[in-house]
């Protein structure tokens, strides 16, 4: 079932809470004051690599006349959009890179290479998602409105297709950021004019991205038009599933806990940060996957600070998981096929009614962190007063009391 009490799940006092969050927060001012003209090498760096790519992609499309030149050549143009949209689009977006005050890289003027629009996805995601981190029935990154992820969601007969949903979902991923983002501006539009500009600003996003790809693009390719539009086909499908790879296995393997709506009554920061070490997951990667994938290997780190350098989260991660040793929380991480795997275990599980499913919604695997917060390890203590890890019976008795 969904955390409905953090402290009691995570058998932290509030006093503990508040010192982890003081510790956390150290770690913020330390990276921002260590920000410089390193960090803005590389980001710049990124980009004119990705643009390079990208060119030398479309000229290996369109010059070659073999086989092996189309397949290379696409795969470099899918690489290229995947950094685009995730080191670069993604990262950019949050904010990450506003401290350089470059009106480019900025996430006010930034947009980025796909039908959905900047602005819109920064109010969906941004706000919505990060500031309401996997609270049922808030978040609606839960599932993007489309699938069940958690048990706390009542089954309906329209679930038993999701795990169709779920590949349609992956082929079309920026259409769903698409809709997710006009769904989330009809929401706080206050007349009917806000949500009618909203809706004109994606058709316009939309038709750009369709002529730039499947008209322009393919003209300037004269006789060779047809492999350029092949290319951009395919090479969109594989952004769109990578990027939806990497998205699901943030937020939805085992470990990744749900919460109530009750957590945000009068929640302070420390407990926020809390709530975003516990419902994030990461995967193992090694510096080229950690690139490709926007540094979103390091979900973790990335929900509790969404506004810092990318380039900083592996530096960041190696203190986050201190912080979680020292206070006997759990660091959710594992390789990215396993994690995937877990994803797809839970989307098929969660298709089928709860009456057909052995496990309820209090020991379901979903619901299990990966370290089990210190489950049989030897209590961890700190300077002020121990941290008692949390032996079988704590847990069966948080779990009762979240029930």
């Amino acid at each position: 079932m969904a955390v409905a009490d953090i402290a009691a799940y995570a058998h932290l006092s509030q006093a503990d809470i508040e010192a982890l969050g003081e510790e956390l927060d150290a770690i913020r001012r330390d990276i921002e004051d260590s920000l410089g003209e390193r960090d803005a090498a590389y980001i710049r760096r990124t980009i004119a690599f990705q643009r390079v790519l990208d060119v030398a992609a479309r000229l290996l499309i369109c010059c070659s006349r073999s086989r092996a030149g189309w397949v290379l050549g696409t795969a470099s143009l899918a690489y290229a959009k995947c950094v685009e949209n995730m080191e670069i689009g993604h990262n950019v977006s949050h904010g990450q890179w506003d401290w350089m005050n470059d009106p480019e890289i900025h996430s006010k003027t930034w947009e980025w290479d796909m039908v959905a629009v900047s602005s819109q996805w920064r109010y969906s995601h941004n706000y919505r998602h990060h500031v309401f981190s996997n609270v049922v029935g808030v978040d609606d990154d839960l599932g993007f409105g489309v699938i069940r992820v958690t048990r706390d969601e009542k089954w309906r007969p329209e679930h038993i297709v999701q795990p169709l949903r779920n590949l349609l979902l992956a082929a079309v991923f920026e259409w769903g950021i698409a809709l997710h983002g006009i769904h989330s501006e009809r929401d706080r539009a206050v007349d009917a004019g806000q949500v009618a500009e909203a809706r004109a600003a994606l058709l316009q996003k939309i038709g750009r991205q369709a002529v730039k790809d499947y008209v322009l693009l393919p003209a300037l390719s004269w006789s060779h038009w047809r492999r350029t539009l092949a290319a951009n086909a395919v090479a969109n499908l594989v952004r769109n599933l990578w990027t939806y790879v990497v998205i699901f296995c943030g937020h939805f393997p085992d470990g990744a806990d749900k919460f109530t709506p009750d957590v945000l009554n009068n929640e302070t920061r420390a407990e926020w940060y809390l709530r975003q070490m516990l419902g994030a997951a990461n995967f193992k990667a090694g510096p080229l996957l950690a690139f490709s994938t926007g540094n979103l290997c390091y979900q973790v780190e990335h929900h509790l600070f969404p506004d810092l350098p990318s380039n900083r989260y592996a530096q960041i991660a190696v203190r986050v998981r201190a912080l979680c040793d020292k206070y006997d929380l759990p660091y959710t991480s594992g390789s990215l096929v396993h994690q995937y795997l877990l994803v797809l275990r839970t989307i098929h599980k969660l298709a089928l009614p709860d009456g057909w499913l052995r496990a309820t919604s209090d020991d379901a695997p979903e619901t299990a962190s990966e370290r089990k917060f210190g489950l049989g390890a030897a209590p961890a203590t700190r300077a002020g007063g121990p941290i008692v890890g949390l032996r079988t019976a704590l847990h069966s008795r948080a779990r009762r009391r979240r029930g």
